[in-house]
């Protein structure tokens, strides 16, 4: 339920999973959506080696990141719920072939500081290091998300490639999903700052 929360959030990639299907097709939109989210394995891949060290050696350094990453949270859901929400996100871009298309949305998932930043501040309130492996849950709840995330921006490039007009116009529906997803952001991070180590 977390992921899915998250998922809806709005954010970059799906801004730019909505401009590509608008500017290239339908085809585009889901090879975008496709990159992004394997950058977004690489991240889980990365935050596994980090946190689940991090987890195991040092109270502090876990203090650190989970205040950093609870701070992160709230101060991503206050800019949610102060910002001015655009309807549509929608633009002209380059023409691009589908390999390009993936190729640069696995480099911008890569590059982009706030995924890696999000996955520390997300992904360790749910591991356990009672249940076994930390890096094997890192991995696994990164995969699903990966995967939710991958379902949810094809939705929106299937969609998105029919409901061009009623995208660009609704402002109603961009306040509400933005104000939804600032109160979660802010209560994982609420979630979060009280998690305990043990």
């Amino acid at each position: 339920m977390a992921s899915i929360a998250i998922i809806l959030a709005p954010g970059p990639a799906q801004a730019l999973v909505l401009a590509r299907t608008v500017s290239d097709g339908r085809r585009a939109g889901i090879m975008t959506a496709l990159g992004l989210n394997i950058g977004t394995l690489i991240h889980a891949l990365a935050a596994a080696v980090g946190i689940s060290a991090i987890l195991a050696t040092s109270a502090i350094a876990f203090a650190i990141v989970k205040y950093l990453g609870a701070a992160y949270l709230v101060y991503l859901g206050l800019q949610a719920l102060r910002d001015t929400p655009h309807a549509s996100p929608l633009h002209s871009l380059p023409h691009s072939t589908p390999l390009q298309l993936f190729a640069k949305a696995v480099a911008t998932g890569i590059l982009n500081p706030k995924v890696a930043l999000f996955f520390l501040a997300f992904l360790p309130q749910f591991v356990d290091p009672q249940r076994g492996s930390v890096f094997a849950q890192f991995v696994v709840l990164g995969g699903l998300l990966a995967l939710l995330d991958m379902g949810y921006e094809t939705m929106l490039a299937l969609i998105a490639s029919m409901l061009r007009s009623w995208l660009a116009g609704n402002q109603r529906f961009a306040v509400w999903r933005q104000r939804a997803t600032g109160a979660v952001l802010i209560g994982l991070g609420v979630r979060l700052a009280l998690l305990r180590r043990d």
